[in-house]
């Protein structure tokens, strides 16, 4: 434990660096807690606080930078890739769309603080095209410098009570060591078990494209939901789809009995989204409500047409 706060002492800039830089990439390694320490132990360390703080923004922006690319040349794959690989439930692209379309690049001056929000945001300006590299810079390098900056003051301010905190677990030796490693474990194993229980509740029966083409070429077209945001129907959409956010369930209707059949489908993994408001539809009384099975995406894998 003493060699790990030795390491801290003197590669805190290096440990901060790869740490800030593998989270915004989407590791799951929380960095808010070294920006904390390394804070704490700015007296102890062979940097200031203006350097530590340029180390996490340049972290920061690298990975982002790398994010806004990847989203500028592959588009939507991106964002469909973090929202699968992500540990956080919440961090769906649906939900980054509706805040990023609603607030643009602003809304960078606040995604490190929402959990699962920055990279799935940082791809998401890159894919939407209105938001310059210039402009996306400059409203990531503030957002980042106030996250990174927020969390150097808190460790500074609080450097008193943490140094004990420090000083107790170097005082632990190997058991010290131990428990950083299993609240890191813990962190973890969390994060998987809210993102398995999310999808859990989300089980239920599907409906294949092939199915689903097959009752439309039979005349059998049942009600088609999309519920995807405006932006991601820009590319089309199954013909005879009627738009429904989970945010309209309140006061939505729709033009079909309560037996019968309807289809939802988003461009989520797993069917996130669609399962979700099949749910709802389910509890509205709608008998015959099924999730298609891939989405938008298996759609027009399978070579079916989409309307404008």
């Amino acid at each position: 434990m003493t060699y790990l706060f030795h390491l801290i002492e003197q590669y805190g800039l290096i440990l901060v660096f790869a740490n800030v830089l593998l989270t915004q990439l989407g590791a799951p390694l929380p960095s808010y807690p070294t920006l904390v320490i390394t804070g704490a132990m700015l007296n102890r360390g062979d940097y200031s606080a203006p350097v530590l703080l340029l180390t996490a923004v340049g972290a920061s922006l690298i990975a982002d930078l790398t994010w806004f690319t990847a989203g500028r040349l592959y588009g939507r794959k991106v964002m469909s890739t973090l929202c699968r690989i992500s540990l956080s439930p919440d961090s769906c692209v649906r939900q980054t769309e509706s805040i990023f379309l609603r607030w643009g690049a602003p809304s960078l001056l606040v995604a490190k603080f929402i959990p699962g929000f920055a990279s799935v945001a940082s791809a998401l300006a890159g894919t939407v095209g209105s938001t310059s590299r210039r402009t996306f810079v400059l409203f990531d390098g503030i957002g980042a410098a106030l996250w990174a900056g927020t969390a150097i003051f808190l460790g500074s301010l609080f450097s008193a009570a943490l140094e004990d905190l420090l000083q107790l677990l170097e005082s632990l030796g190997k058991w010290g060591g131990i428990l950083l490693g299993g609240a890191l474990v813990i962190f973890i194993a969390s994060k998987w078990w809210e993102r398995y229980r999310f999808l859990q509740s989300l089980r239920m029966a599907r409906i294949s494209v092939a199915e689903l083409d097959q009752l439309m070429q039979r005349g059998e077209t049942p009600a088609i939901v999309d519920v995807r945001s405006s932006l991601s129907q820009q590319d089309g959409r199954i013909p005879g789809a009627v738009m429904l956010s989970l945010h309209d369930m309140a006061n939505a209707t729709l033009e079909v009995p309560t037996d019968g059949e309807v289809i939802v489908y988003c461009a989520c993994p797993n069917e996130a989204s669609a399962a979700v408001v099949a749910q709802h539809l389910m509890r509205r009384g709608y008998k015959r409500v099924r999730p298609l099975a891939g989405g938008i995406d298996a759609w027009i894998a399978a070579g079916y047409r989409v309307e404008s």
